[in-house]
């Protein structure tokens, strides 16, 4: 009778234990899935931020068009931007194309101050304050974005979630990094 008492307890004990191992699995394999999806949403939401500026473009373009008219290289570069970013679909293309833009933009708005008519422009300024108001939105996204992603990598590398991450096939996931010609020293003058 003893003997019986013991042996079930040692089964309810072993029971016990499986189903708080299984449950602590399940509980990282629940986090690493949260973790992923909050990098989908954080790229979707730099998407649709991304999508209104390249919706402002056409309108600026056209703004631009009757006061800039010897600079259609300029103009030209912003819209070959626009159309590789529609053209992209993953996530590293339209990273890249999203540098083209940005790119282009700071081109196109620094030409725009040999233009006085054009900075006076209420279009202009109207469309130059939202799009500079959207590249905040962007930056701000962007370092949500990568907060997520380093999150994400902290988490698979670590024992025992690597070991659930590596059934599940998840990989490390690329921080966004800014395009190398925005790290290039800015020459200032004063001359």
């Amino acid at each position: 009778m003893v003997i019986a008492i013991v042996a079930i307890a040692i089964l309810v004990f072993f029971a016990v234990v499986v189903i708080g191992i299984i449950m602590y699995l399940v509980g990282i394999y629940n986090n690493l899935v949260t973790l992923k999806n909050d990098i989908d949403r954080s790229f979707a939401d730099i998407d649709v931020l991304l999508k209104q500026r390249h919706d402002e473009l056409p309108k600026l373009i056209d703004t631009c068009k009757g006061y800039m008219q010897y600079e259609q290289k300029t103009l030209l570069a912003v819209t070959e931007a626009r159309t590789a970013y529609m053209r992209a679909t993953t996530p590293a293309e339209k990273t890249q194309a999203d540098g083209m833009v940005s790119g282009a933009l700071k081109s196109l708005f620094a030409v725009a101050e040999k233009y006085p008519d054009l900075k006076a422009n209420t279009n202009f300024m109207q469309l130059q304050g939202r799009i500079t108001e959207l590249e905040e939105k962007i930056a701000g996204q962007r370092s949500r974005f990568n907060e997520d992603v380093n999150s994400f990598n902290i988490r698979i590398g670590q024992i025992p979630a690597n070991f659930v991450a590596g059934f599940m096939h998840l990989q490390p996931h690329a921080l966004f990094q800014a395009p190398e010609a925005d790290r290039e020293d800015v020459k200032v003058s004063f001359a």
